[in-house]
């Protein structure tokens, strides 16, 4: 933050200032629109998404810190962390709005430099959707020609998710979780089971018994509800500016998005609200 206009540093010769501090220099010289005439809108969507990529890395910060929060039994800061991702997500899908002021009419003028770039290409957004459970190997294939990724994204894909992370938690505070959930291959995407949601009832029924448990679950909604809401934000956008084309990257464009929007990452948290209070 910057100080007072009365007690501000005047003299920063061979001092840290803010612009060094930040890197200006290099972050506001990426952004390199190819239109040739120059686009006038085109910088709006660089910024856009670049900005997005700059999130995209807190959130994925934010979220190792969360599991290692869990791996140490610290529900308190795991808490504190979830709610500062779903406050990320928030802004994330607040930006859309910005985007959606880019007509059909403007875009078209530049949407050819893109070639073949999308946004599925997004590695980091790749590496979100792993950690939160979305494990689909085919993405992998996107990332082949790109060494480093693909290997950061692969340790990403064969580790456990957020929610296993959770479950475990909830294991060594010494409620039921089935072994074959706990020792699943957790390269793969979890499957409903029938004993967690029991076990996620007794949590809602009794939360001040089991107050850790049930506060991170609510943060758990809370980012599978977000990430939710930020690719309906998406699908819409998309669907106003492009309509029904296909995806720069090969994607089916819209009728892609619409497949995904109604994926939840964490299913047990979401079914055992339809038995919460019964018998």
């Amino acid at each position: 933050m910057s100080s007072s206009q009365d007690d501000h540093t005047a003299e920063l010769a061979a001092k840290l200032d803010y612009r060094t501090y930040l890197r200006l220099e290099q972050l506001l010289s990426a952004q390199c629109p190819l239109a040739s005439p120059p686009h006038h809108d085109e910088l709006l969507f660089i910024v856009q998404h670049q900005t997005s990529e700059l999130w995209f890395k807190l959130v994925l910060h934010e979220l190792r810190g969360a599991i290692a929060a869990l791996q140490r039994m610290d529900a308190r800061t795991c808490c504190k962390i979830l709610a500062r991702v779903s406050h990320i997500q928030n802004q994330l899908m607040n930006q859309w709005s910005v985007l959606a002021t880019l007509t059909p009419s403007e875009y078209v003028q530049f949407r050819h430099v893109l070639g073949p770039a999308s946004g599925m290409q997004s590695y980091q957004n790749r590496m979100i959707e792993f950690i939160l459970g979305n494990k689909d190997p085919k993405m992998l294939a996107v990332f082949d020609h790109d060494l480093a990724v693909l290997a950061a994204l692969k340790a990403v894909f064969d580790a456990p998710t957020l929610y296993d992370e959770y479950l475990r938690f909830l294991a060594r505070s010494g409620m039921s979780i089935p072994a074959e959930v706990l020792e699943r291959d957790v390269t793969r995407p979890h499957k409903p089971h029938p004993e967690i949601v029991a076990t996620l009832k007794k949590v809602y029924d009794e939360p001040v018994i089991y107050w850790n448990a049930y506060e991170m679950a609510e943060k758990l909604i809370d980012v599978d509800e977000a990430y939710a809401l930020w690719r309906y934000r998406h699908v819409k956008v998309v669907s106003r500016v492009i309509g029904n084309k296909r995806g720069t990257g090969g994607t089916a464009g819209v009728a892609y998005l619409e497949k995904i929007v109604a994926n939840v990452f964490f299913p047990e948290l979401w079914d055992v609200r339809t038995v919460i209070g019964e018998p």
